[in-house]
């Protein structure tokens, strides 16, 4: 563990510890042409919303720590979570507070490699305060594998495959 090594994508520095393994949109917004896209989604790094016809989805980043069994390092997650109308307005109207802190409802929207996903998982969003992305915690009485893996942790050899994996899909596009 001590020789893993990886040059980062964003800084093009060479980083000994584990990336987070990060998502750039929800799914919701992957699922998207590049037409509706443009017309009808907004992205930027931390929130994204789609007008659909009938409904508004509205998205926040956050991030989601994995315990790693036997090891001193944790893998960290960036992933999307939507929330009610009322939640994101609250997120937004508090995005530069550094001292609020609250927490709200979301629906995880990134299938995780690995995993199978028939629906998204329910989970609480806690803010955090100097103004760093809120934290995700997966509801633990519900019944998924990744939920299992979250609470019970990880091996060291499945977050160096998971960060493999990633590392290899960045570089293939």
């Amino acid at each position: 563990m001590d020789n893993y090594k990886y040059t980062c994508s964003v800084c093009g520095e060479e980083h000994n510890e584990w990336p987070a393994l990060g998502f750039i949109s929800p799914d919701h917004y992957s699922y998207l042409s590049d037409e509706d896209k443009e017309n009808i989604a907004v992205l930027d790094e931390d929130c994204c919303v789609i007008k659909h016809a009938t409904q508004v989805d509205r998205f926040i980043r956050g991030v989601l720590v994995q315990k790693v069994q036997d090891s001193c390092q944790d893998l960290d997650y960036g992933l999307w979570v939507s929330l009610s109308e009322k939640s994101f307005e609250d997120y937004l109207e508090h995005y530069d507070d550094e001292d609020y802190k609250t927490s709200y409802f979301g629906w995880l929207c990134n299938k995780i490699p690995g995993y199978t996903f028939e629906k998204s998982i329910p989970a609480t969003v806690y803010t955090q305060k100097g103004n760093q992305r809120p934290v995700i915690v997966p509801h633990k009485d519900f019944d998924h594998p990744f939920v299992h893996d979250y609470y019970n942790g990880i091996t060291v050899e499945e977050a160096e495959c998971r960060v493999a994996a990633m590392l290899r899909n960045l570089e293939n596009g």
